[in-house]
């Protein structure tokens, strides 16, 4: 603990010589702005739009990592990460959490929990995250078939398309569906918080008429909590397990947990030691991701403003916006005006160099959107400064 610490102490100093370094070479950059950002070093100075995922712990984080009592939690005995896996299970009104050191292992874990046997196959949305952006772990690393429906406009499965999808393995042909799997919020389908209600129909439907257990993937639960004014605990009441990335918008810097029944929970454990999860002194880690959800899930209001700010004015101005505009969390897709004479590419080269806006692009509808995802390190000057470039460059 005390070379942790150490460590910890020489990170702070050198953060502060990058500060000060930077502060100084923003402010002789500031009168000139417009062409300079492709040498800029401050991390200050750019409006990384990316991912929620590229945030840094703040100084209150990294101190509850130097003064968490450590164990080593393959033998149970970290009692960091006991308290915040104790933590985590009331929070969502389940009997016992795992932690993880990913969301996509926490997924990959809930799914070889869930299909105990060979044979089993997945109910899973076409645009979903384990579908598209997960490795193919359910069939390479699970050897789990995934029987795909599309969702709609708001990202869900319609009863109909499930139902289509169910097989009780009476025929011999047919493998055994085993699972029912949403995503809350949907990334690929912009970021769409599904209601309470639409997960309390789905639970029903798959509990009374197909007798089978539904995963959700949360990797941003605590978003479309916040979106409905509602509790993680009544959003999840009719689900049976949840997976939550703790570095999704949270602020931390690593993990995930996984929420479900006992028994569900036993079996994780054991996945997650096939899987190369067990981790030792891990308490570190928990106590980052304990100060993240007691910290940091209020304030995601913040986030889901500037999202619906940069949505309005892209969509002002002639942009594409998927759902006509419609955004409920913070992630937002877009595709360039039909009148913009400059190449995609283009776009994200020059709105980088020249207003120090960094995006991702290349998503769906012939690779024509790009996703811009709002968290804690944007605030009203940096997501005003993505409009003006986004607006200039789509203009031009």
């Amino acid at each position: 603990m005390r070379i942790f610490t150490k460590a910890i102490r020489v990170l702070h100093t050198s953060q502060s010589r990058v500060r000060l370094t930077s502060i100084s070479n923003s402010a002789r950059q500031c009168c000139h702005r417009s062409r300079s950002f492709s040498s800029v070093s401050d991390r200050n100075a750019i409006v990384d739009l990316r991912s929620d995922t590229v945030t840094l712990p703040s100084s209150h984080m990294l101190q509850a990592a130097t003064q968490a009592p450590l164990g080593d939690d393959v033998m149970k005995e970290d009692p960091t990460i006991l308290e915040f896996e104790h933590y985590m299970a009331d929070l969502f009104g389940k009997e016992k959490a795992l932690f993880l050191p990913t969301a996509s292992m926490a997924n990959l874990v809930a799914l070889l929990s869930h299909c105990n046997t060979r044979a089993s196959e997945i109910i899973i949305g076409t645009e979903s995250h384990i579908n598209l952006w997960e490795g193919g772990n359910p069939a390479n690393l699970g050897g789990i078939h995934t029987r795909q429906t599309p969702e709609d406009n708001d990202a869900r499965l319609s009863e109909q398309g499930i139902m289509d999808c169910f097989r009780n393995g009476v025929d011999d042909h047919w493998p055994h569906t085993a699972l029912l799997c949403l995503e809350n919020t949907h990334n690929m389908c912009g970021g769409v918080a599904l209601p309470k209600s639409y997960l309390d129909q789905i639970g029903r439907l798959a509990h009374e008429r197909m007798n089978i257990p539904v995963h959700v993937d949360g990797s941003r639960i605590f978003n479309a909590a916040v979106a409905q004014e509602i509790t993680v605990k009544d959003l999840c009441q009719h689900v049976d397990s949840v997976t939550i990335c703790l570095s999704k918008g949270l602020g931390a810097p690593v993990g995930s947990v996984l929420v479900g029944e006992t028994e569900f929970i036993r079996l994780a454990r054991r996945a997650r030691k096939r899987c190369g999860g067990g981790m030792r002194q891990a308490g570190v880690l928990a106590a980052m991701g304990m100060y993240a959800v007691q910290h940091n899930v209020d304030r995601m209001v913040e986030d889901h403003v500037n999202a619906k700010k940069l949505g309005k004015a892209l969509k002002e101005n002639g942009f594409y916006l998927l759902r006509d505009g419609n955004i409920d969390t913070n992630i937002v897709y877009f595709g360039l005006p039909e009148s913009c004479t400059i190449t995609r590419e283009d776009f994200l080269l020059r709105l980088r160099e020249e207003y120090g806006v960094k995006l991702t692009g290349g998503y769906s509808s012939g690779g024509k959107l790009f996703r811009a995802v709002t968290h804690m390190h944007i605030d009203d000057s940096k997501i005003d400064r993505a409009i003006e470039g986004m607006i200039a460059l789509g203009n031009s």
